[in-house]
C-alpha cells in the first residue's frame, strides 16, 4: 500500500482506488475470455458483462467526483491473481466444454471478490454518511450478484453437463 491510513475515509478511498484498478483489469481481461469461450451463450454473457463492467468503472469515477477526488488507481494484486488464473485456463489443453466450465469458475471467483469488496465499500460509505456514493456502490453490488447467479445458471443448465 505505502500510503497512510489514519481514518475510515482514508481506507475507503484506498479501497475505491483498488477497486477502480480491479475494474480496469477486468475490462482488459474479458475480451480474452470472450475469445476463449466456446459456448455462444457464455461468449454473450461475457460480452454483456464487459459493458456492465465499463459502466461500473464509470460509476466509480462518479463516486470519486462526489468526494472531490481524482479517479486514481491503486494496483489491485488480488484481482491480478484471480485474472491470472483465468489466463492460465485459456492456455490449458482442454476440451471446449471443460474450458468453458473452468472459465465460469474463474469468473465466479472474480465476482465473489467484487461482491465482498463492493459490500465493504457500500458499508464504509454508509458509515461515513456518503449516502449517494453508497447508493451507487449498492447498484454495482447488485449487478455483481446478478452476474454470479447468471454464471451459475449457465453452468448448471448446460456447460457442466457437457464437461462431465
Amino acid at each position: 500500500m505505502g500510503e497512510s491510513l489514519h481514518s475510515l475515509k482514508d481506507l475507503f478511498v484506498e479501497q475505491l482506488q483498488d477497486m477502480y484498478n480491479a475494474e480496469r483489469q477486468i475490462i482488459a481481461a474479458l475480451p480474452k475470455m470472450i475469445d476463449g469461450a466456446s459456448s455462444p451463450e457464455l461468449k454473450e454473457d461475457f460480452r454483456n458483462h464487459l459493458e456492465v463492467t465499463r459502466d461500473q468503472a464509470q460509476r466509480l469515477e462518479r463516486v470519486f467526483a462526489m468526494l472531490d477526488l481524482p479517479a486514481e488507481e491503486h494496483f489491485c494484486a488480488g484481482m491480478a491473481g484471480l485474472l491470472k488464473e483465468g489466463e492460465d485456463v485459456l492456455e490449458m489443453d482442454a476440451a471446449p466444454a471443460v474450458r468453458d466450465a473452468a472459465l465460469i469458475a474463474a469468473a465466479q471467483k472474480v465476482e465473489h471478490y467484487e461482491i465482498a469488496t463492493y459490500g465493504t465499500l457500500r458499508t464504509f460509505a454508509r458509515t461515513l454518511g456518503f449516502t449517494d456514493a453508497a447508493g451507487l456502490l449498492q447498484k454495482t453490488l447488485r449487478e455483481e450478484a446478478q452476474t454470479d447467479e447468471l454464471l451459475t445458471r449457465v453452468a448448471e443448465s448446460s456447460i457442466n453437463r457437457k464437461a462431465a
